[in-house]
């Protein structure tokens, strides 16, 4: 109905969307359903501990936990928050009525970043199978990097050698030794040097962090606009977005910054704001579930002691550009990709474009959520005609 707020629209059609998406095939995991069985193996509803792709091993479970289980979630949600949020004194009626009005933002219209990340998803599996887009197939790792130094665009170097071996020093017999072929020839590995965090960013780290990266957000309607027959865009401004940007801040001893704390960037500012963790939402099983916080504010200021909040991220309007530049250049038929982005120190200085992601995630970072729900309206409008196609085809 017209009238049902855009937003309410569009976050169940992405629901019931995934239905309609199970069996099909999907560009990088073999079926739709198989993806979300991947990527949710280690996610958690906060204070369940319960892995929610449990739920989508067959349709009728997934059906249960949406009419069933999600709502449920809602209404708990809706009771903590009110719990939260309202002041002791608040009456009972009031507080009643606050909590409905919770709960059904909470159904309708949820804010948490775990649903942002599966429209995402389903939007790069939607469009993915109608469309054909050659894009998709940048979510290799290896076809990004060699495309992208191919075209010069700033991707993470890449050692050109045939072969890698590794031993260890003290190992004897044969035992100890490990040789990798390169992808350059053909092999399974991209061989690299190890980048390192430039001085500004390494100041904003405790010892021993990681390399931490930068989580920016490209939007492009250059697909859509082909679809519904509006022409090509003349240059990357016209057509794609920076949408908003994240520093992960990688922790002490950490390999990488998968685990890590999130600041939001002002982008407007080039400022770093508060920082934040999703971590609660990947507690598993249930001695981590009886301690798992359910919510988790932006109140963090620093990372490991390490004053954060505040300051100026130099360079974040080129970093915003590049991403831009590169989305146009290599795959504007792709509507969302999330960019990994590295500011290191020599010898390799300079930003670098690690690789993309196409069912990516915001990583809790702030955008312009008007923006982004007529964005995800636009496409959906524009891939109805080719949905229709695919199944006249199918039938």
């Amino acid at each position: 109905c017209s009238r049902t707020p855009k937003r309410t629209r569009v976050h169940l059609y992405f629901l019931a969307l995934n239905f309609w998406l199970w069996k099909k095939p999907h560009y990088r995991t073999g079926t739709h359903q198989g993806d979300m069985l991947k990527n949710l193996r280690n996610v958690a509803i906060p204070g369940t501990g319960v892995p929610l792709h449990l739920f989508v091993y067959f349709r009728v479970t997934a059906l249960f936990f949406l009419v069933a289980v999600y709502p449920a979630v809602a209404a708990v949600s809706a009771v903590n928050r009110a719990r939260v949020e309202l002041d002791k004194s608040t009456g009972l009626v009031e507080r009643a009525t606050w909590a409905a009005g919770f709960f059904l933002e909470q159904l309708l219209t949820p804010e948490d970043w775990f649903t942002y990340w599966r429209m995402n998803s389903s939007l790069a599996s939607y469009h993915s199978l109608l469309s054909g887009a050659e894009g998709y197939r940048f979510e290799n790792k290896w076809d990004f990097l060699r495309d992208g130094a191919a075209l010069d665009v700033p991707v993470s170097p890449f050692l050109d050698m045939s072969d890698l071996v590794i031993k260890d020093r003290n190992e004897e017999g044969g035992m100890g030794i490990f040789f990798y072929k390169n992808a350059t020839e053909g092999g399974d590995w991209i061989i690299q040097r190890r980048l390192h965090n430039g001085e500004a960013v390494q100041q904003m780290l405790p010892d021993n962090a990681p390399l931490s990266t930068f989580r920016v957000m490209t939007a492009s309607s250059w697909s859509a606009k082909q679809v519904a027959g509006k022409g090509d865009a003349a240059k990357a401004g016209d057509c794609v977005k920076a949408l908003s940007c994240v520093f992960r801040a990688g922790r002490a001893g950490a390999s990488t910054d998968h685990s890590s704390i999130l600041f939001d960037v002002d982008t407007a500012k080039a400022e770093l704001g508060r920082g934040t963790t999703n971590d609660h939402w990947y507690q598993l099983g249930l001695h981590k579930a009886l301690k798992c916080d359910w919510l988790s504010t932006h109140d963090q200021t620093d990372a490991g002691g390490v004053p954060v909040t505040g300051k100026k991220l130099l360079g974040c309007q080129e970093m915003l550009d590049m991403c831009v530049d590169s989305h146009y250049q290599m795959l504007k038929d792709v509507p969302l990709v999330g960019w990994d982005v590295a500011i290191c120190a020599p010898p390799d200085e300079g930003q670098w474009l690690l690789e993309v992601n196409l069912s990516c995630n915001f990583f809790r970072g702030s955008f312009d959520k008007d923006k982004y729900f007529d964005f995800l309206e636009e496409y959906l409008v524009a891939l109805e005609p080719l949905k229709a196609k695919y199944r006249n085809k199918s039938a």
